[in-house]
């Protein structure tokens, strides 16, 4: 065992995994490998024999568990019985004998342990894929549409949460989340990460706590994770004493002698060691580990004793901070403090702790060891930690690494320099080729005679975009004011924060469906409802026609908004009400970026904002540049006045302060991806048929086919607008939404078929996914 674990550290992981040893020794079959239980779960699941991939699923993660805690069982058992001893003096000529007389015998004691509680050792050899497939969580993926299939949701919802942690670019389980939120009987508790280190959950809450100032139960979990932390840290290093890893060698050729084989494999064995430093501070949803993970546990608590008036530990904690970090300033300040309260001569008798003293110099050790080995043998090592000594590398080392470091940045900086002198012409080429297309295929028909354009993308200085007048009349624009106004909820789309882009202004908003909704229960009139309805759709056919789109738009979202200057002195505001953002990815200015990632709506391809009146002061819209600073267009809104544009990085844009009035709009974003339909607009197209005929729906397309102008639409055109959707399930009304199905892009939930030919999570397959619903949006 390694020296720097306290007893009871080893005597609780022990006392963790002694039922099993207890079931072993009492007759037990050897644990079943978990790869055998996953492909017994995969043909389960593709027999739609959902039981069965639930029983032989959870029993396949349940033994993965298992097998680790056997083995880092047996490792503390035969530590604890063999252990090493420095013979005397009168026995060196004899120390070789021993130290491999200990080394066969606690080979035996690991090899008869495993045996009896694993079965043959060839049993448990998972190959790389099936590796791979635990690290990537797979086996969440088919849970929780087995959970959903049998309708236990809060384990459906557990398993998606857990999956989609580790996985969070798979759009479709994240729309999959976003949809088992709008579920009736879904608990905020249920969306639990099932593989949450135990350590790391409990440093968090106990952070949360010291950041509410909650300082009490903030000791309380910080001094749990630290437990928690060396027990996990004891399971890493004891699983690193496994076999070795030929990579980079050839198995068959490997010819090292003794004392090679040796140094190769134990040097690979501290490298592993070395790095549970970094496995024990990273999480799924962090690119790169915390830093100082360990050593920020004492910062934490010492500053947390301190709250609480125990200047002792508050002394304690700041000394043990200091072992890592012996010349920080702030903390020798803290400790100078806290001595000079307590009394100087009742703090001289406390010091650190002592464990972590052992532990440090044990990592030390180990470093000085594999430093020793990059120099004389070339091993590969970096260091997890940044509080090393300077010392601790060799002075050799350290010059040669100061000088590749030198050369490296010499080269990097040259090649970014001629790769920015490439991309610059490469982007300028693509630019002019691609504003040229986009400006000969904009100016489509625009289907309604009292439709104009008033501005094109050229009067706009960009590409894609446009601004129509006589969308809609002055009395629609009366009638859809009304509706903002009377259905709208404080905050709609943004967990009702009722000023969530500035505190200068109030948000409402109200979606079709809720409005439908509305008129359904008599609250609002049908056909003011209906209106909503029709004008969405309406500027959709428009903006598909006008940008001459190959493939028909879908809805992703839509709101009837305003915004409200608060009363009150409204002078010399420099924010935005909406601040400049792109639609599709997540804008960074200051890189001159836009990353098309979670949590951004990638989705996205075009939106629309159709205005609704110009009695306000400010309020104007704006496209920029990708800096977010430089204006190249702006846009007083009026009503019926339609500003339609592409969703992505060509089309940065925001809103100008609303200093006086409100100022109400139509904010709609569509998809060119049938996948990614609004499943609200789905069951609101439903309700429409249920409330008005579908007659009425049959009338209400022919007479928009047969408007004025609309002889002059190009046979494209027309086959765009009357093209087959892909084919999807039907969509329940919302008040049955529990019986709907999220889908994952591997895996389609479909409630109305529960035929054999259901897909499989398999994260090859590319089904057709039913359409999920759009989760709030933010708005223009």
């Amino acid at each position: 065992m390694a020296p720097w674990l306290s007893w009871p550290i080893s005597l609780t992981l022990i006392l963790a995994t002694g039922s099993w040893a207890q079931k072993q020794e009492q007759g037990q079959a050897p644990l079943e490998p978990y790869d055998r239980l996953f492909s017994a779960a995969v043909e389960a699941y593709y027999r739609n024999d959902w039981q069965g991939v639930i029983i032989n699923m959870e029993r396949a993660l349940q033994n993965q568990v298992n097998l680790r805690q056997i083995k880092v069982h047996c490792w503390t058992h035969c530590n604890n019985k063999t252990r090493f001893s420095i013979s005397s003096s009168g026995q060196d000529f004899f120390f070789d004998t021993n130290f491999f007389n200990t080394v066969l015998k606690k080979a035996d004691c690991l090899k008869q342990c495993e045996e009896d509680k694993l079965g043959p050792y060839s049993m448990h050899q998972i190959s790389e894929e099936m590796l791979l497939e635990f690290q990537k969580r797979t086996p969440y993926n088919y849970l929780q549409m087995a959970y959903f299939k049998i309708k236990m949701l809060d384990k459906a919802v557990a398993a998606a949460y857990t999956f989609y942690v580790v996985n969070p670019e798979h759009l479709e389980m994240r729309q999959n989340l976003e949809y088992y939120k709008m579920m009736a009987g879904v608990k905020d508790s249920d969306f639990k990460d099932l593989e949450a280190k135990p350590h790391m959950d409990v440093f968090r809450t106990g952070v949360r706590h010291y950041t509410d100032e909650q300082f009490e139960p903030a000791i309380e979990f910080l001094e749990s994770a630290l437990v928690e932390y060396f027990k996990a840290d004891m399971e890493c290093r004891a699983l690193c004493e496994g076999p070795y890893n030929f990579d980079g060698y050839s198995y068959m050729e490997y010819n090292a002698d003794l004392f090679q084989a040796i140094t190769d494999h134990y040097i690979q064995v501290l490298n592993c060691k070395q790095n549970c430093v970094t496995e024990l501070a990273s999480r799924p949803d962090r690119e790169t580990p915390i830093d100082d993970f360990l050593p920020s546990h004492f910062d934490y608590l010492q500053f947390a004793y301190y709250n609480t008036e125990d200047y002792s530990k508050a002394i304690e904690c700041a000394k043990t901070y200091l072992l890592f970090y012996p010349n920080d300033k702030v903390m020798n300040q803290n400790l100078q403090y806290y001595q000079a309260v307590l009394g100087e001569e009742q703090a001289a008798s406390l010091g650190h702790r002592e464990n972590i003293q052992v532990y440090i110099n044990n990592s030390l050790l180990e470093k000085e060891l594999l430093y020793f080995a990059n120099e004389i043998f070339g091993v590969t090592f970096i260091d997890p930690d940044k509080w090393t000594p300077e010392d601790v590398m060799p002075v050799k080392l350290k010059e040669k690494q100061k000088v590749e470091r030198e050369t490296a940045a010499r080269i990097s900086k040259e090649i970014g320099n001629l790769m920015k002198e490439i991309e610059h012409l490469v982007d300028e080429k693509t630019k002019e080729s691609s504003e040229i297309v986009k400006m000969v295929r904009e100016g489509g028909p625009l289907l309604y005679n009292e439709v104009k354009v008033s501005m094109n993308a050229k009067v706009l200085n960009g590409t894609q975009r446009v601004v129509l007048d006589g969308v809609i009349t002055e009395e629609e624009c009366e009638e859809l004011r009304y509706l903002s106004n009377a259905a709208a909820s404080m905050g709609d789309g943004y967990q009702g924060k009722p000023s969530p882009h500035t505190p200068n202004e109030r948000f409402q908003g109200v979606t079709v469906l809720k409005a439908l909704k509305l008129s359904q229960q008599g609250r609002i009139s049908l056909k003011t409802s209906k209106l909503f309805y029709d004008v969405s759709e309406k500027a959709r056919r428009i903006l598909e026609s006008y940008f001459r789109l190959e493939n028909p738009l879908y809805f992703s979202y839509s709101h009837l908004v305003c915004r409200t200057a608060m009363e009150g002195t409204q002078d010399n505001r420099d924010d935005l009400s909406h601040s400049v953002h792109v639609d599709n990815c997540i804008l960074n200015s200051e890189a001159l970026e836009c990353r098309k990632e979670h949590p951004a709506y990638t989705e996205r391809d075009y939106s629309a904002i159709l205005y609704l009146n110009h009695d306000f002061e400010g309020g104007d819209f704006i496209f920029t540049e990708i800096d977010a600073k430089n204006i190249t267009a702006k846009v007083k809104p009026r009503c019926g006045r339609l500003v339609g544009f592409s969703s992505g990085t060509e089309n940065p844009h925001g809103v100008q302060a609303v200093t006086k009035g409100q100022r109400c709009a139509v904010a709609l974003w569509f998809t060119l991806d049938p996948r990614h339909k609004e499943r609200e607009r789905i069951a609101a197209d439903d309700l429409v048929k249920m409330l008005f005929g579908a007659e009425e729906e049959l009338q209400h397309d022919e007479d928009v086919l047969s408007a004025p102008g609309s002889e002059d639409v190009p046979t494209e055109a027309s086959t765009v607008q009357s093209a087959p959707e892909p084919p999807t399930a039907a969509a329940p009304e919302l008040e049955q939404k529990e019986e709907q199905a999220p889908m994952s892009e591997s895996s389609t939930i479909n409630t109305l078929d529960s035929s054999p030919g259901t897909t499989a999570p398999a994260l090859d397959q590319k089904d057709q996914a039913i359409p999920n619903i759009t989760p709030e949006k933010q708005e223009l």
